[in-house]
């Protein structure tokens, strides 16, 4: 008997290869699983919103920048973490706390603490008295009674916070002649003008588009009352 030439056999092994591939490409059940881990910005906003550990309020037009603005902040970055008052009350309770062994798939973060801020990071550098350099706590990003996130920050505010690392409040600014507590020593590597702590250069590459999501995302979540931050009463967000 003839035998067949090995590089025939080959080529046919790769055209037989070449038609599964093909099938299975476009079999139903490939579809779905590429679809249910899209990228898109559909397949985002609704998981975004699926995500939101509060009720939103938001107009209809809105929708989409704040589906993506959630998904980017409970997905993606997690700001809540850092944006609550500590792992302590960061979730519901024992039963929704992730960390803890019997309920580690279970976790649902405390809406009366969700990005209200409060953590304490302590004081960054050398010591040289109770405030200086001072303690960073991580700032209340609910909207205040203003309606806007940050303690009423404008949105070219939370861009430039977001993307430059600008603190408008300067809550922590460098040591002089006139400034003495709750600032960082002028000899130090601190710069006094920027956020400290927070991870803006992880951010400052997201795009523009991004950024307005977050802000919109921001200013859709209920408001908690902190130090110097108002909610409006009536809380119309139900908080």
């Amino acid at each position: 008997m003839r035998s067949t030439p090995l590089f025939t056999l080959a080529s046919i092994g790769g055209f037989v290869a070449l038609i599964m591939s093909g099938a299975l490409m476009t079999s139903p059940a490939v579809q779905a699983i590429d679809d249910e881990h899209s990228n898109s910005d559909t397949a985002r906003i609704d998981i975004g919103l699926r995500a939101a550990p509060v009720p939103l309020t938001y107009d209809h037009g809105d929708r989409k920048l704040v589906g993506l603005g959630t998904y980017i902040v409970n997905v993606i970055t997690e700001c809540n973490g850092c944006h609550s008052a500590g792992p302590a009350t960061e979730y519901v309770d024992e039963a929704h706390n992730p960390y803890f062994k019997a309920f580690r798939f279970s976790a649902q973060a405390n809406p009366k603490t969700y990005l209200g801020g409060g953590r304490s990071f302590g004081q960054l550098g050398p010591v040289v008295s109770a405030t200086v350099p001072p303690a960073i706590i991580s700032r209340n990003l609910t909207p205040d009674d203003s309606g806007l996130p940050e303690q009423g920050a404008e949105f070219d505010e939370f861009y430039n916070s977001m993307r430059f690392g600008i603190d408008h409040d300067h809550l922590h600014p460098n040591c002089s002649a006139t400034v003495t507590s709750n600032c960082f020593p002028a000899f130090g590597p601190f710069n006094g003008d920027k956020l400290q702590v927070m991870p803006w250069p992880a951010y400052q590459d997201l795009s523009d588009h991004d950024l307005r999501a977050i802000y919109e995302y921001l200013k859709a979540i209920p408001c908690i009352a902190s130090p110097g931050h108002k909610c409006p009463w009536p809380d119309h967000r139900g908080n």
